[in-house]
C-alpha cells in the first residue's frame, strides 16, 4: 500500500471512528413517500415514517391475503395515507424499471 492509500484508510477510519461516516448504506426516498431508513433502528431496515413498523410488512402481509383495512388494523402506528403511497411509490418504481 502506498503513502496517498494508506492516507485514506486513514482518514476513512477516523470518519467511522468519530461517527461522521455511517457504515451502514442509507437510501434516499422521495420526500413525499414515507419510508425512513435509519442504521441505528431495526438494523437500517426501511419503516413507515415516524415507526418502527418495516416497511416490508405491507406487502408480506396483503401477499398472504390480508386486506388493507386489516393490515392497518394489526399496525395501527401506520396511517392508510402512508400504506397508499408506499404502495403508489412501490407501483410507480416497477413500472419504471419495465
Amino acid at each position: 500500500m502506498g503513502a496517498a492509500e494508506f492516507q485514506c484508510v486513514t482518514i476513512l477510519l477516523h470518519l467511522i471512528e468519530s461517527n461522521q461516516l455511517k457504515t451502514t448504506p442509507t437510501f434516499n426516498f422521495p420526500p413525499e413517500v414515507p419510508i425512513w431508513v435509519d442504521p441505528e433502528r431495526l438494523s437500517g431496515v426501511p419503516c413507515f415514517k415516524g415507526t418502527r413498523v418495516p416497511v416490508d410488512s405491507l406487502f408480506t402481509n396483503l401477499e398472504s391475503g390480508l386486506s388493507l383495512d386489516e393490515y392497518l388494523d394489526c399496525f395501527p402506528d401506520v396511517t392508510r395515507e402512508q400504506a397508499v403511497a408506499v404502495l403508489e411509490y412501490a407501483h410507480k418504481t416497477v413500472l419504471q424499471a419495465a
